[in-house]
């Protein structure tokens, strides 16, 4: 590909941040190494499709809603180069462009497990705690990440210059919620608050990030429980020049805390290089123990680390790796046409 040729990227999910987070971080992993044009895709599908299993679904091109973003230019037209989507939502539609006789046709990527045969898609990347394999996956540790040290870096100098004044020594608490597998309950909350505690008198600072799923009855504990100057706590409002401070608050962290049931918090935590302590939730699965298996394994993770504990790592930079294979793979299969 040339600088006058670049590829053609849709970014495709449902606009969850946590889902097109990764197929934006993949996306612009690939457009740093060969040129490329990035368009976000959010789709949404009517009722009551939007509840029923995809085999009733029909044709899925059929069933967007009027919210949804226009792929107009598909079936019937030419698309992209290079479909990659995320989400329960995207999956029919993925398996039906993979099966368009248009050609060339866009080569399909469904990140996650996809719940679906294998051969419905061009490539699939997982987990690699999902335990899927195939000739036409590729599985990760953790899931695909927007971060570069140049991001982080720059977010975290005007995360600096916007912040109250704190310690100099800050700690990120990246904060999730219920999920399918864990629930933060009043146990787990009491346990967080309580390291926290641990924190402050050991004179360091506290960023706190909460998330959708983390609720406003314990953003309010929070704030009740941990009234103190040298905690800042993200209200979900611009501050400085960020729109989200959630980069430069890992980059201005010396360590992070973050709650065990975030693939993607995790992952993000793992890029920094800096320790990680995870924050227990009730509950589990047997893929979270793999994953954090595997993030022990590379050092990442020191499951008995005390608090105060100081280690470091390899930084974990999945996404550009995998970037690399989806372009080889994409290019050799044009190369076969």
């Amino acid at each position: 590909m040339s600088s006058d040729d670049p590829l053609i990227i849709w970014a495709i999910s449902d606009g969850r941040r946590g889902m097109e987070n990764q197929v934006l971080g993949l996306a612009e992993a690939i457009a740093r190494q060969t040129p490329a044009q990035i368009f976000t895709k959010r789709v949404a599908i009517s009722a009551p499709f939007d509840k029923l299993p995809r085999a009733l679904w029909g044709d899925p091109f059929q069933r967007l809603a009027p919210s949804s973003d226009r792929l107009d230019m598909l079936p019937h037209g030419t698309g992209p180069d290079l479909w990659i989507a995320c989400g329960r939502r995207t999956v029919p539609l993925t398996m039906a462009v993979k099966k368009m006789s248009v050609a060339p046709r866009p080569f399909t990527i469904q990140t996650q497990d996809p719940k679906a045969d294998d051969e419905a898609f061009d490539l699939i990347i997982p987990p690699l705690h999902d335990i899927l394999r195939g000739p036409n996956i590729i599985p990760m540790v953790g899931a695909p990440n927007r971060l570069t040290a140049q991001k982080l870096e720059q977010d975290a100098a005007e995360l600096e210059r916007a912040l109250p004044p704190l310690p100099p020594e800050k700690v990120a608490v990246l904060l999730g919620g219920d999920s399918k597998d864990f629930r933060l309950t009043d146990d787990c909350l009491s346990s967080m608050i309580e390291k926290c505690r641990l924190l402050l008198k050991s004179g360091k600072g506290l960023l706190i990030s909460p998330s959708r799923r983390t609720g406003e009855k314990v953003v309010a504990t929070l704030r009740e429980q941990l009234s103190h100057d040298a905690i800042w706590i993200w209200d979900g409002h611009p501050i400085g020049s960020l729109e989200n401070p959630y980069f430069g608050i890992l980059g201005v962290a010396s360590r992070v805390l973050v709650t065990e049931e975030s693939t993607n918090m995790i992952s993000d935590a793992a890029f920094t290089g800096k320790p990680i302590h995870l924050l227990p939730l009730k509950g589990g699965a047997a893929k979270w123990t793999r994953f954090q298996d595997q993030l022990t394994q590379k050092g990442i993770l020191r499951p008995t680390a005390d608090i105060d504990e100081v280690w470091s790592y390899t930084p974990l930079r999945e996404t550009d790796r995998v970037a690399k294979d989806i372009l080889e793979r994409y290019f050799h299969q044009l190369a076969e046409l």
